[in-house]
């Protein structure tokens, strides 16, 4: 039966809109953040721990979290606390806001040179949810989430984009806090039940289920997370979002 665990998991009878992460659902950017990641702790690691591995610390302690919860977090897990520092450090220096400006200069300069791909199977999801009247948002920690989806051809696509400057700008906690998807829903004008979330990290789906939303959707690209994005709350999880039904489409609210 593979890892589709409904049939018509979009049932747009019963759901209004959905909420999409960013990275790694909608465009083909979790690898380049995290090879981004993955230069910067190198680098500060090197003579005092392990490298850093795309796979596992990427995916247990950085995937959809805001950029400087990650670095906390990783380096937590390697028994390293460094000082906080502050946003005007340079980057790379030995302070969680220099690792962050370090990663995040390298992401820049590579959406930048080299541009976006979204995901086929998402951009077509994308257009069925707007043939049958159901709206969308794009949602993310990074604060280029806005630089993503505009390089990628998709603002079109997404009637909302949440981001980390509307958490920074608004005092929004990070995944696995709803924080953020709960704002996105608040600016389509429907309840959390009556949403889906698309999320292919732990933190996300966690996020999914403590909001309440009436549905949400596990994306397991790499075919090693499906137990545990189950384990964080998905009620569906899918290898590709080409597996992921949907069936009837948004009543049409009077006026």
């Amino acid at each position: 039966m593979g890892n589709v665990t409904a049939m018509a998991a979009l049932d747009l009878t019963r759901l209004r809109a959905v909420i999409f992460d960013t990275d790694g659902v909608v465009t083909d950017t979790a690898r380049v953040h995290a090879a981004a990641w993955k230069h910067v702790f190198d680098h500060f690691l090197r003579g005092r721990s392990a490298p850093f591995d795309v796979r596992g610390d990427y995916l247990r302690h950085v995937d959809g979290r805001p950029r400087l919860d990650g670095v906390r977090t990783f380096l937590a897990s390697r028994g390293i606390t460094l000082p906080e520092g502050g946003p005007d450090d340079e980057p790379g220096a030995a302070t969680v806001h220099g690792l962050g400006r370090a990663k995040d200069a390298l992401f820049v300069r590579q959406v930048t040179r080299d541009g976006v791909a979204a995901f086929p199977s998402t951009v077509a999801l994308l257009h069925e949810l707007r043939r049958r009247g159901c709206r969308a948002a794009a949602v993310s920690a990074s604060k280029h989430c806005r630089l993503v989806v505009a390089s990628a051809g998709l603002m079109h696509l997404f009637d909302v984009v949440v981001d980390g400057n509307d958490s920074a700008r608004l005092g929004l906690p990070g995944k696995p806090d709803p924080a953020l998807f709960l704002e996105a829903a608040r600016r389509l004008g429907v309840a959390a039940e009556e949403a889906a979330v698309v999320e292919d990290a732990l933190p996300g789906v966690e996020a999914g289920r403590r909001g309440g939303f009436g549905l949400v959707v596990g994306v397991d690209r790499s075919g090693s997370q499906a137990a545990g994005l189950r384990r964080a709350g998905a009620d569906v999880v899918v290898p590709d979002l080409a597996e992921l039904d949907v069936a009837g489409r948004v009543p049409v609210s009077p006026r």
